[in-house]
């Protein structure tokens, strides 16, 4: 049900204006977005600048063209480092943080289950107060930045009318990553589920489909993770701490 990247078949890596993005048909992704004012202006040019530094110690002079033929644990140590501190920043709850509101984040919720089964597989995703994580395996020829594009279009304007607001509420790009692994993949759920300890707001929706022991590690590549019943969507909040 959940496919998963295949490095021996055709893929495309475009360079976004902060983020670099794959694309590879019919294949799961980690997918991030978030408000438009979920990192200041001063902090995201900061971390931005700290990544191009990297890539020009390096030889990086063009992302798109040159980064692949760096070493393995160099281009490793450089998606762990700048996607976890990319993470880190929206954790810190940022902005206004209106998704906190039940109304508004069931918008965004609601759309992601509205094209389940017929443009992609949606996996586990969680509403927090300024972003969202969701885990998707696409069909056909869907490409994510397409379908992150269609989702932001539709939530916005809800969520803009509710607020009785104009403007751009998401921030444009989105972060994407290829899951390449079941135990990626499991560790990918742990993280969408554990991800709501680390801000200060009791209310997220969070939307969980049950694990599965089913794994083929026999399969060669694309390898498969097996989806199971889901577990229904619910609104949660926080137990205070004692």
């Amino acid at each position: 049900m959940f496919e998963l990247f295949d490095p021996q078949t055709d893929y495309v890596i475009s360079e976004g204006a902060n983020l670099p993005h794959w694309y590879q048909p019919g294949v799961t992704y980690f997918v991030t977005f978030r408000t438009e004012d979920s990192i200041p202006t001063d902090v995201r040019r900061r971390w931005h600048a700290e990544r191009t530094d990297w890539l020009q110690r390096h030889g990086i002079s063009d992302y798109q063209l040159e980064f692949r033929n760096l070493p393995i644990p160099l281009r490793k140590d450089f998606h762990e480092r700048f996607s976890r501190e990319y993470m880190e920043l929206l954790d810190k709850g940022f902005g206004a943080c209106v998704l906190a509101r039940p109304e508004l984040s069931s918008i965004v919720a609601d759309s992601l289950f509205s094209f389940d089964s017929s443009k992609y597989h949606l996996g586990d995703f969680v509403v927090m107060p300024n972003h969202v994580h969701v885990m998707v395996c696409l069909l056909g020829e869907t490409e994510i930045e397409a379908q992150c594009t269609s989702w932001k279009r539709f939530t916005a304007r809800r969520i803009n009318q509710a607020l009785k607001k104009t403007g751009r509420f998401w921030q444009e790009e989105s972060f994407d990553h290829l899951i390449r692994s079941a135990e990626q993949f499991a560790a990918i759920q742990d993280y969408i589920a554990s991800n709501p300890l680390n801000l200060n707001f009791d209310e997220y929706f969070l939307f969980q489909f049950e694990r599965s022991n089913e794994v083929d590690g026999t399969r060669s590549v694309p390898a498969t993770v097996p989806g199971t019943s889901p577990v229904p969507p619910a609104r949660h909040r926080r137990e205070p701490q004692s």
